[in-house]
């Protein structure tokens, strides 16, 4: 990928990672150019963010720290691993979800 186009979707590939949040305003703020870095970063956010979410129900019904603590740091590891590919210019997909992620939101 061309450094410029990561340049110019950078700023967005980060934001897309802090929170859900974070990931509308990327999405909002990348429907004007298009910047396909920035789509790659805001597709696996999203994604992230919606497993998490979608897991968590499941994982709540489980009264056990055991449990807990197993899916915090299984997500916080993958959030880590996008977040440094977004600072470090990187294009690489999450590991396991990521490929999955690309196919699922390919419209973003």
């Amino acid at each position: 990928m061309n450094p410029q186009i990561i340049e110019e979707g950078r700023q967005n590939a980060i934001i897309s990672y802090i929170t859900l949040i974070g990931t509308v305003i990327a999405i909002i703020s990348n429907t004007e150019k298009k910047n396909p870095y920035a789509s790659f970063h805001i597709r696996q956010a999203l994604g992230l963010n919606m497993l998490f979410f979608a897991i968590a129900v499941v994982v709540s019904y489980f009264d056990n720290w055991m449990i807990s603590s197993a899916f915090y740091v299984f997500f916080a590891v993958l959030w880590f691993f996008g977040l440094t590919n977004a600072f470090q210019c990187e294009h690489e997909p999450i590991p396991i979800v990521g490929d999955f992620f690309q196919k699922l939101f390919k419209s973003l």
